[in-house]
Order: structure tokens, then C-alpha cells, then sequence
């Protein structure tokens, strides 16, 4: 049995921000979400955030997960002063507790089941994560014995020279039996250079206290500025994009590419320079992004091609061709075998199969049949200045370039709207409609000057 506490107090300072560090976005997540989910693989029993600072918009930020308990830190004395506050609220748990840092979002959860496995198997007091850093500046050292025991943990600001040779560094997550850490937290002193209350205080108490080293040291990076978050979102960017490479997707230039962990990719996609894959965006085998294309919550089909072209929320059907510079936006869906070109836009529209819009069009709140041929220039004017309309196109319809449809009305089936018109009414099927003024020659024309 184990129960998860996060520590999330803290303001964050050197973010120059007035959102709270752990509320900070990376790669579509919050900090402190990241860490919540590198638990999943523990399914722990208890998740308690322990908040502070602006704490009412933590538990805001959090308040979609009902499984998240909060506990507040009224003032920010350190992190043994943080897990003090735990203690009422724990007071009939018996099991292990996880501790962890709301600002550690590269976690595994690999990593944590190790952990916890190690501390249960080895029936420790306390088990620590700790790495091996090539340079360990800014950390707290670890000092062990020949088999990993920890003898002494010391905060930075409070080693010798001698002592700040050891790489050996606390990554600031443990592992406890709660019940051995419930009655070493109250022996906690401020005896140290920052008058707090340390958490790494307790080993004292404790025993038997472990260090387990992390395989990657890049795991337990945590985050306190605004170039620290970049730097991790850079390792998670290329821990995803090895996994989809290493699956059989194709990337032509990765370094500028961007995928969020949400993203699902099939086979033989090929993602081409600057492009970036957001949200929950699934794309199909086959299919080519870029380059220079955004997909954002949005499903591409198979054997489909988006060229320097925008998607968001929005679905394509296979070997439809997207682009370039076109934009779907707004739940737009387009059925398969279907071009959508140059310079259009639509938005919460349906597009039946092999359906063409190629080239300078907006589609707006319409709905267009099977084999209907879209003209250059065709526009949908669907506000009325207070609300939207809808059109809607029957199938073999053809509208003929700078044609403009104005919502509501609906065109039937095999109807041909002549270029340059304006419809202002519903069209029945098989028609030729012409709205447009007879075109006139006025002879000796002169513009005369003024």
C-alpha cells in the first residue's frame, strides 16, 4: 500500500511569474500533473498535493483529477515543515508514502516502481532516489556506506569544499514507512544555514535509509526557471521522438519538429520540418505532415497529405490532400479522397467524398454532399451580424469562381451556380443558377479628368 504526497508550496520565484511554478505548462501539462501521473503505474491508494502559495489555484489547476486530496502549508518553512502537515491528516494510515517534488516532471513511472520495489523488498525505513551528476552543483550530497546505506545527507549551501566533491546527489524524492516518518518528523530541527526544516533531517532518525541511483540522471531535473523549463521540455521532446522513430515514423529534421506525449502516430507517417503535433492528434499510416504544418486535437486518416497548413479539432479522411496554406478549424470534418487547397479556410463544416475546395474559399457553418466541386473564390456568408447560419451544398453541386452563398440556404443535388453570383435562395436539384446583373456596355466611356 502506498500514498502519494507532492510537494507544491512553493511560489517559484526565479519563474518571475504570478503563476505558481507547479502550474507552469510543459508540453500541454502542468508540472505538478506530470509528477501526478508519473505515479499511475503505483495506483496509489491517497494522492495529496500539499499547497501554499496562491493554493485556491493549485487545487483550480487540479480540480479535474477528484482523486487529489490538498492539504495547505500556511507558511513555507522547508520541506520537512511541508510533510509535517501530513501527519493529521494521516494519523490512521498505515503503509509506505511516496514524497516527491511538484517541480520533477521527467519522472518515469519505471523509476518509481523501482523505487518503491527496492524500499518494500529491502523492508527499509526510507528509500531515496540519488544520481550520479557530472556536475553536481546546486544539489545536496549523499554520503552511503559499501552497501548503498545513507550515513549523512548534507543540503549544498551547508558542505565543506572536501564534501562538495561527491557527485552522489539527493534528487529530492523518497520513499517512507509512513509510520516510522510520523514519529521521526516532530524531532525535526532548523540548525542549518537556511533556518528550516529540512526533510533530509529525518535520515537521522531512521534506519535502515537506502540510496537507489537513477539510471538517467535527467529524470530527476527539477524545475526553477524559465530555462530549466526549456531544457526539459527538450529532453521530453526527444524521449517521444525516439519512441515514434524507434515505431516506425519517419521525421526529416526532428531538432524542429515538436510532438506532445497526447499525440498517436501510425507507421510510415512521415512528419517533414517544422511541424508540430499537439493535443490529442491521432494520424494515420502513411500520412504526410509539413512541412511547416500545425495538427492540434485533431484525427488525419491514412495516406493523407497537410502542406504548410493549420488544423485544429478538426478530422480528415483518408487520401485527402490538405494545403498549402489552407485552415480547418472549429470540428470541421472532411470525408476521404477529398483536396482541400490553396488559401481556404473552413470552419465547423462537412465535406462529403471527393469533394474538392482548391483554391481561395471560406466554408463556414455548411455541410456539402459527395463529388461537389468548389470554385475559386466561393464564399459562405453565414453571420448575419448577431448569428451564424448554415448552408448546405447536395451532391455534384458546382459553384463557379467568386460565387457567394448567403446563409441560411441550401443548393440541391446537380445544381451549377454560375461564377460571380450572389444566392441568396434555396436551389432545387438540376438547376443553373445565375444571380448576378446582365452585363452592359455603355459606349464613348471617358473618365474625365478632374
Amino acid at each position: 500500500m502506498v500514498a502519494v504526497a507532492i510537494l507544491a508550496a512553493g511560489k517559484g520565484t526565479r519563474m518571475k511569474s504570478d503563476l505558481p511554478k507547479v502550474l507552469h505548462l510543459l508540453a500541454g501539462r502542468s508540472l505538478v500533473e506530470r509528477v501526478l501521473d508519473s505515479c499511475n503505474l503505483l495506483q496509489p491508494t491517497r494522492q495529496i498535493v500539499i499547497v501554499g502559495y496562491q493554493g485556491t489555484k493549485v487545487q483550480q489547476g487540479l480540480s479535474h483529477r477528484q482523486k487529489v486530496e490538498f492539504v495547505e502549508q500556511t507558511e513555507q518553512l522547508g520541506t520537512g515543515h511541508a510533510v509535517q502537515q501530513l501527519i493529521p491528516h494521516l494519523q490512521d494510515y498505515e503503509g509506505d508514502i511516496l514524497v516527491l517534488n511538484g517541480d520533477a516532471p521527467l519522472l518515469r513511472p519505471e523509476t518509481l516502481q523501482s523505487l518503491v520495489t527496492s524500499h518494500q523488498t529491502h523492508k527499509n525505513a526510507a528509500t531515496l532516489l540519488t544520481a550520479k551528476l557530472p556536475n553536481p552543483q546546486g544539489y545536496g550530497r549523499v554520503f552511503c556506506n559499501e552497501e548503498n546505506l545513507i550515513t549523512q545527507i548534507i543540503e549544498e549551501r551547508d558542505c565543506n569544499q572536501q564534501q562538495k566533491q561527491n557527485n552522489r546527489v539527493n534528487a529530492g524524492i523518497y520513499c517512507f514507512n509512513w509510520q516510522k516518518l510520523a514519529e521521526a518528523l516532530p524531532k525535526l530541527s532548523t540548525n542549518n544555514d537556511q533556518k528550516e526544516y529540512y526533510l533530509t533531517e529525518v535520515v537521522d532518525y531512521l534506519e535502515p535509509v537506502m540510496a537507489i541511483d537513477v539510471e538517467d540522471y535527467q529524470e530527476i531535473s527539477g524545475i526553477n526557471d524559465r530555462l530549466q523549463l526549456a531544457n526539459a521540455y527538450n529532453i521530453l521532446q526527444t524521449r517521444i521522438k525516439e519512441h515514434w522513430m524507434r515505431a516506425g515514423v519517419m521525421m526529416l529534421n526532428p531538432e524542429s519538429i515538436t510532438i506532445d506525449e497526447t499525440v498517436e502516430l501510425q507507421p510510415d507517417v512521415v512528419i517533414e520540418p517544422q511541424s508540430h503535433l499537439r493535443g490529442h492528434s491521432k494520424i494515420g499510416a502513411g500520412t504526410r505532415i509539413g512541412p511547416g504544418s500545425l495538427i492540434e486535437n485533431s484525427t488525419i486518416g491514412e495516406n493523407v497529405t497537410v502542406l504548410y497548413s493549420v488544423v485544429r479539432d478538426s478530422e480528415v479522411g483518408n487520401n485527402t490532400t490538405v494545403g498549402p496554406y489552407a485552415h480547418l478549424r472549429g470540428s470541421a470534418k472532411i470525408a476521404q479522397d477529398c483536396r482541400v487547397g490553396n488559401f481556404v479556410e473552413i470552419k465547423k463544416s462537412t465535406l462529403g467524398e471527393n469533394t474538392n475546395v482548391a483554391h481561395l474559399s471560406y466554408l463556414g457553418d455548411a455541410t456539402l454532399g459527395d463529388r461537389v466541386n468548389v470554385g475559386a473564390g466561393t464564399i459562405t456568408a453565414n453571420y448575419d451580424g448577431v448569428k451564424k447560419h448554415p448552408t448546405n451544398i447536395g451532391n455534384n453541386t458546382k459553384t463557379g469562381s467568386n460565387s457567394v452563398l448567403v446563409a441560411p440556404v441550401t443548393l440541391g443535388e446537380n445544381v451549377t451556380v454560375a461564377a460571380g453570383s450572389v444566392v441568396t435562395k434555396d436551389v432545387p436539384d438540376r438547376c443553373l443558377v445565375i444571380a448576378r446583373s446582365r452585363q452592359r456596355e455603355i459606349p464613348n466611356w471617358e473618365i474625365t479628368s478632374r
